[in-house]
């Protein structure tokens, strides 16, 4: 039975990526970071209730990864959950082609870093999903970091 939406148009993307990394399964993903106290289906739909269920796994898949890795640091592990986010990128697709998973966890990581100082964020209709993460982001981003946005 398929996860999530176009399934079977991403599972060999997920699968290869998650290899990767050791990992065997997307559901691996789950027990991974249920282990770690992380529960990514919670996180994601509080941020965002009518998200779709690819988005809880890709963040799941993400997580999984920032795991594995050993990330210690937030803004490292946000990098990692870009790379499982890139990885639901449905190959070539313009959000494939244009990095945008990717770039969503550089995002995180560059918000979580010390380094940035300001942060300011502009959303059409059609990014709303976007906003909405970016808005929470915004508001536990100083959690993590020394100096305050």
């Amino acid at each position: 039975m398929a996860l999530f939406e176009s399934y079977e148009r991403r599972v060999d993307k997920i699968n290869a990526v998650l290899a990767e990394y050791g990992i065997s399964s997307i559901e691996e993903c789950r027990e991974i970071t249920l282990a770690q106290g992380v529960d990514c289906d919670k996180i994601v739909r509080e941020t965002q209730p009518i998200c779709f269920e690819n988005a809880v796994w890709a963040y799941t898949v993400g997580c999984a990864i920032a795991i594995k890795t050993g990330c210690k640091k937030a803004a490292d592990a946000a990098a990692a959950i870009g790379i499982g986010l890139q990885s639901f990128c449905i190959p070539g697709s313009v959000a494939d082609n244009r990095k945008v998973g990717l770039g969503h966890g550089n995002l995180g990581k560059m918000l979580l870093s010390d380094e940035t100082e300001c942060f300011c964020f502009l959303a059409g209709h059609e990014s709303f999903a976007a906003a909405e993460g970016a808005i929470k982001f915004a508001l536990n981003a100083n959690k993590v970091r020394s100096k305050p946005l």
